[in-house]
């Protein structure tokens, strides 16, 4: 019985040290710093409710997947199935008056501060293309030296192609950039959409990555899967 007991206690030591392995050594790992992006103000959304419940227009989903916007305030667009929530949709609305740095861009496009809006004109919808060309990049340039810093050679950092696409009624870019390990899978993902309608600058985001807090989906897989009924919420947006 002597024995056998100590059989037994040899065993459960065996799994506790084994799930320690797992469970505890990836806390050694420095925990990924937030990037800070510009210094904008949001527009302000007093007791307004989800923007989301305003301008969603098609719930694009999966089968067995559903798409609405989240209770309370906050601008985030939840995405669920069986009654468990797979992950989020944040959009963030920045007024121009409060965005300097973005009126620099669309001076140096070509657009005066105060010009009229002309949706129908392709060279006014051209130089804003321009214009969020530019933020899309300054972007990617604050995330890329961010990334080198935090992961140095362990992450390759890789941005996608800025894509035109329409978002509502506004011509707006699609981007997005991946962390990948050097041992291979993914680290992060991320996907946004971004669009200017005269007045407000309007960013949409969602991402697989444990460092963010909003706007983010848990499993890579589930991202991967709601990515084109993303592409297709976006073009339907009642926006402007």
């Amino acid at each position: 019985m002597l024995r056998l007991y100590h059989l037994l206690l040899g065993s459960i030591l065996l799994v506790s040290i084994s799930l320690g392995a797992k469970f505890v050594l990836p806390q050694f790992s420095p925990p990924p710093k937030a990037v800070k992006p510009p210094a904008v103000a949001k527009l302000p959304n007093p007791n307004e409710g989800n923007i989301w419940q305003k301008i969603l227009v098609n719930a694009a989903a999966p089968t067995n997947w559903q798409v609405a916007p989240c209770e309370g305030n906050a601008p985030l667009l939840c995405i669920s199935s069986g009654g468990k929530r797979l992950g989020t949709v944040e959009i963030n609305v920045y007024p121009l008056a409060n965005n300097e740095d973005f009126r620099k861009k669309l001076v140096a496009a070509g657009i005066p501060t105060g010009s009229q809006v002309d949706y129908q004109s392709s060279k006014y919808q051209t130089q804003v293309l321009a214009a969020l060309q530019a933020w899309v990049a300054d972007h990617y340039a604050a995330f890329a030296k961010d990334r080198q810093g935090k992961y140095g050679k362990e992450i390759t950092f890789s941005t996608y192609p800025p894509q035109p696409v329409p978002i509502g009624k506004l011509q707006g870019i699609r981007y997005g950039f991946t962390g990948l390990k050097q041992q291979g899978g993914v680290q992060e993902q991320h996907i946004g959409h971004v669009a200017f309608d005269g007045t407000k600058l309007y960013v949409i985001t969602t991402a697989f990555d444990t460092d963010t807090q909003t706007g983010k989906f848990e499993k890579l897989e589930n991202l991967a899967i709601f990515q084109p009924y993303l592409y297709a919420i976006a073009a339907d947006l009642r926006l402007p």
